[in-house]
């Protein structure tokens, strides 16, 4: 794994390799009647340690300086976040400043650090529709952060399934991780403006 995501980058990885794996390995276990569950934990965990290596596989240097960070967090109750270290990996490829909250964020403390980082985009992800929250959303898409006069908005992506079929007029659903890229980091713009 690790020498894939270095010769061929991380969206490569998560869609050619990491991904369809997982995928697969779910399939079994859920067929099976509970039994693999190990097999699905430890594939999940060396796929969450080459994401999280990722900058140091790729010879990676620092984030760009000056620009607001892409702030990544799960929805109340979501416990699967390895969709959003792909995208953490992902945007520090491209040396995009992100901020992972990581899972389960209530939705307290995800206000208070929209807040008190000034995000350019929230990444909200929700793998079942059961914990999709619009209400959050909506309230995210209605707030902005600075100073009063100057205030911005943060873009809201809403990512994963549990978004699917969800209307929320102002927020982007993109179909996967190269999507969400062209989105949040493309590669020919300058993300220090």
């Amino acid at each position: 794994m690790n020498t894939f995501v270095q010769e061929h980058g991380v969206v490569a990885a998560w869609e050619e390799l990491m991904m369809p794996t997982l995928h697969a390995v779910g399939r079994k276990w859920e067929t099976s009647g509970d039994r693999y569950v190990e097999v699905e934990h430890l594939l999940s965990w060396h796929v969450s340690t080459a994401l999280r290596n990722a900058q140091l596989l790729l010879g990676l240097g620092e984030t760009r300086k000056g620009s607001p960070p892409v702030l990544l967090a799960c929805v109340p109750g979501e416990q699967h976040t390895l969709p959003l270290e792909a995208v953490h990996a992902a945007l520090l490829q491209r040396s995009r400043p992100v901020r992972m909250l990581g899972a389960a964020v209530p939705a307290e403390a995800l206000i208070a650090a929209v807040l008190r980082t000034g995000p350019a985009a929230v990444v909200l992800w929700s793998q079942t529709r059961s914990l999709a929250s619009t209400p959050l959303a909506l309230h995210l898409l209605g707030m902005g952060w600075g100073v009063s006069g100057a205030r911005q908005q943060a873009a809201l992506v809403l990512a994963g399934p549990g978004w699917r079929g969800a209307r929320i007029e102002g927020a982007v659903q993109p179909q996967g991780l190269r999507e969400a890229m062209a989105l949040l980091a493309p590669e020919s713009s300058d993300l220090s403006e």
